[in-house]
């Protein structure tokens, strides 16, 4: 189960619909923990239900090695993460 930690998102469903994001914590089988170190900070993660989101097989190297150390990612490097995929995708 935890190792969906890590993983980049993109949201299915309410306002944040199509953004993407970064699992930053497991709640439970049903509930993940995101954050996109811009609009939802590391310090104030999202909880969605992992049905209204869309898993990707990317995974934010630089944010779980910090999760795996038992560190909190800072949101720079969240954010640093999220726009290298976004340009590799372009």
């Amino acid at each position: 189960m935890h190792s969906r930690l890590g993983k980049i998102v993109y949201s299915k469903s309410g306002r944040d619909k199509g953004k993407m994001f970064i699992i930053v914590g497991v709640v439970d089988e049903n509930f993940v923990l995101l954050a996109d170190g811009d609009l939802r900070k590391i310090e104030n993660p999202k909880l969605k239900n992992i049905r209204h989101v869309q898993l990707t097989n990317m995974i934010a190297e630089d944010v779980l090695a910090s999760i795996a150390q038992g560190r909190v990612p800072e949101n720079h490097i969240m954010k640093k993460n999220l726009k290298k995929i976004q340009e590799s995708r372009e």
